[in-house]
C-alpha cells in the first residue's frame, strides 16, 4: 500500500523537476543566444538597395560584432526601444575600404532618430582624413579611393560643381552627391572654430555628442557658455553606398560615431524577395536566391 501511495505522490514531484530542468535549459540556451548575438555574430536583413550589387536587397547577412567591439543589447529584444548598454573595447579600427553596420545616427536635421535603425553602408573615409568628390571621383587625402568591385552608377548625368542640393550635409553647403567637399572627417580632440557664420552647420554635430547649442545675439554659446571654439569629443568616419545613386549616406546626414559601429558582414547566408509578402508562400518561396547563398561579403 505504501509503495503505491509513493508511485503516486512522486509523478507531480517529477514533472515539476522536469518542467524547471527544461526552463534551466532555455534560460542557458537564451543567455548564450543573447551573448553571441549581442558580442560575436548577428543576423541582419538587409531592406533597401544601397549597397548593390555587392549586397542586394533581401539579403540576409551573418556580421561579425567582435571585431568593431561588441555590446549589451542596445534595444529591448524584438523591439526599437533603447536600453543603456556596455561596449567592449574593439580589436582593431574601422578602415577604409571596410563595410560596416552601424547604429543610423538620424537624419541631417535631427539630433536623434525617430526611431532606432541599423545601417549598412562603407567606410569611405576615417578621422582625420580629407575627403572630396570631384564628377563622382572620390578623394581621401588627394588621393583617388580604390572602387569598390561592384560600384553602381543608375544615371550618366552628373551634377555640376557649386550646384547645391538643399537636402546634402551639412547644412547650407553648396555641395551635391556628385561634387562634394572638400571636407575634414573630425576626430576626437579637434578643435572647431565657432562663428555665427558656422554655427548652423555645426549645431546638430554638437547636440549629438550630448550638449546645448544655441546662437544669441551672434554669439554661439555651448552648455549655456559663450564660445569661440567646440572640442570634438568623439572619432567618426565616412559612409557612402556602392549604389553611388541610389544611397541616402554621410553625403546627406553627416559622419558615423566609431563607436556607434556594431560590426562588419561577412557572408549572406540566406536572400529572397522582400517585397513578396509572407503569406504568399508560394511566390516568396519561390523568390529564394540560392545563387546569394555563401555569397562573401567584401
Amino acid at each position: 500500500m505504501n509503495k503505491m501511495i509513493e508511485s503516486k505522490s512522486s509523478k507531480p514531484v517529477q514533472q515539476k523537476t522536469s518542467f524547471k530542468a527544461l526552463l534551466k535549459e532555455m534560460s542557458i540556451i537564451f543567455g548564450a543566444f543573447l551573448v553571441l548575438n549581442s558580442f560575436v555574430l548577428a543576423s541582419f536583413e538587409v531592406p533597401t538597395g544601397s549597397m548593390e550589387n555587392e549586397i542586394m536587397t533581401g539579403d540576409f547577412l551573418l556580421v561579425n560584432k567582435f571585431v568593431f567591439g561588441g555590446t549589451t543589447p542596445r534595444t529591448i529584444p524584438f523591439t526599437s526601444t533603447k536600453i543603456p548598454s556596455f561596449k567592449l573595447p574593439a580589436l582593431w579600427n574601422v578602415e577604409r575600404g571596410d563595410i560596416i553596420v552601424f547604429i543610423f545616427p538620424g537624419y541631417r536635421d535631427e539630433v536623434e532618430p525617430a526611431e532606432f535603425a541599423y545601417y549598412l553602408k562603407r567606410c569611405i573615409a576615417v578621422s582625420g582624413d580629407t575627403l572630396q568628390v570631384i564628377n563622382r571621383v572620390v578623394y581621401v587625402n588627394g588621393k583617388p579611393a580604390p572602387l569598390p568591385r561592384n560600384v553602381k552608377f543608375n544615371s550618366t548625368l552628373i551634377r555640376p560643381a557649386g550646384y547645391a542640393d538643399a537636402r546634402i550635409f551639412p547644412k547650407g553647403a553648396p555641395f551635391n552627391e556628385d561634387n562634394y567637399g572638400p571636407i575634414v572627417i573630425p576626430k576626437k580632440g579637434d578643435i572647431i572654430d565657432l562663428t555665427e557664420e558656422t554655427f548652423e552647420r555645426w549645431e546638430i554635430f554638437i547636440r549629438r555628442e550630448g550638449h546645448t547649442a544655441e546662437l544669441r545675439n551672434g554669439k554661439v554659446h555651448i552648455d549655456g557658455v559663450e564660445a569661440t571654439s567646440y572640442t570634438v569629443g568623439r572619432d567618426y568616419v565616412f559612409g557612402m553606398g556602392d549604389n553611388r545613386d541610389n544611397s541616402l549616406d554621410s553625403r546627406f546626414w553627416g559622419f558615423i560615431p566609431t563607436n556607434s559601429v556594431v560590426g562588419t558582414p561577412l557572408i549572406v547566408y540566406w536572400s529572397w524577395d522582400p517585397d513578396i509578402p509572407l503569406f504568399n508562400i508560394g511566390n516568396k518561396l519561390s523568390s529564394i536566391r540560392m545563387n546569394r547563398f555563401g555569397t562573401l561579403v567584401k
